[in-house]
């Protein structure tokens, strides 16, 4: 707003760069422009402040579709004055020369012109579409709708008001509504979801399938391994049995042999040493043919003492004479 100040019965106003002033004096125009400073009288002086910067208005409201359903719709209309004496001229924007402040509300005045405006483009053109495609289609239709329907209402160019853009932001019906709409496709996307997850699991399942096979076969191919190599570890123990039982023949053969070498070596020394002896005795014995019996018994005698024990004491009775003599016959004897 404008700033007014007091100085005795003049006054001074200052106003800002994006609010346009008319001073007017006895109905004659002395100043006008935006961001004017003067001093006036405020007997003589008619002030009106027009603001020329971009401005917006805000829409909700409701409408009915052609299915008899409520929509609501949430908009925003940014206007300017493109011509203030023109706006000046149909709406009162006069200020009161000792405060600065408007006399009436021209900015709601004019808000109100342009809601009712759009309501009415807006409401023309859902009363023509269903539900369905006004939450389709609805904001970039209604948008359209109210910017051309606004562009071409010859009353905002009367008013000196030009639009700037039209925004849209929602096209909304009752929220049970909305979620009856909505619920087919939650569905269909539930089902979609339940598709995916069941084709999930069933890759998974096929899956760990193929792993459970491939284990299976590897277990397969690992007991069949195994019985390679037992098989083989069997022949590799027959084999080195078979090895070591015949090096086992071979060594007892050839023990056998020696001990028999050695046996036959032993029966030939006792053979040539038996008859070695044998004929010694012969030879002894045959250098006994022709002794008397006295001799022999001489000889028997001396035998007998070179068998006996040393002994201090000798008593020899008829009896132990006898019986040693007795003995030396029969060894005699047996010996021829």
């Amino acid at each position: 707003m404008a700033d007014i100040t007091s100085l005795g019965f003049a006054r001074h106003l200052r106003s800002g760069p994006t609010s346009h002033v008319r001073h007017l004096r006895k109905g004659r125009l002395v100043h006008d422009g935006p961001g004017q400073a003067f001093w006036f009288r405020s007997l003589a002086a008619a002030l009106s402040e027009v603001p020329v910067d971009d401005r917006e208005q805000p829409l909700l409201f409701h409408a009915r579709t052609a299915d008899f359903q409520d929509v609501v719709v949430q908009a925003t209309i940014t206007y300017r004055v493109v011509d203030p004496a023109l706006a000046a001229q149909r709406v009162d924007f006069g200020i009161d020369p000792e405060r600065g402040h408007w006399r009436a509300a021209p900015l709601e005045q004019v808000g109100g012109l342009l809601t009712e405006l759009a309501q009415q483009h807006a409401l023309g053109l859902l009363g023509q579409m269903t539900l369905t495609q006004c939450l389709a289609v609805g904001m970039t239709s209604v948008r359209e709708r109210i910017a051309s329907g606004l562009a071409d209402d010859g009353r905002l160019g009367d008013l000196g008001i030009g639009v700037i853009d039209v925004r849209v932001v929602a096209v909304r019906a009752e929220a049970d509504v909305e979620r009856a709409l909505q619920t087919p496709t939650r569905e269909q996307v539930q089902q979609s979801a339940d598709t995916a997850t069941f084709e999930r699991r069933a890759s998974a399942v096929q899956q760990e399938r193929a792993i459970a096979e491939n284990e299976l076969q590897n277990q397969i191919e690992l007991a069949r391994r195994e019985e390679q190599l037992v098989l083989q570890r069997g022949t590799n123990e027959r084999t080195r049995a078979a090895e070591q039982a015949a090096a086992d023949r071979i060594a007892q053969e050839a023990q056998a042999a020696t001990d028999r070498l050695r046996a036959d070596a032993r029966a030939d020394a006792t053979r040539v040493t038996g008859a070695a002896e044998g004929e010694a005795e012969a030879a002894r014995l045959a250098a006994y043919t022709g002794v008397d019996q006295a001799t022999l018994l001489a000889l028997a005698l001396r035998e007998l003492a070179g068998q006996l024990p040393d002994i201090g004491t000798l008593n020899v009775t008829p009896d132990l004479l006898t019986s040693a003599l007795l003995r030396l016959a029969t060894g005699t004897q047996e010996e021829s």
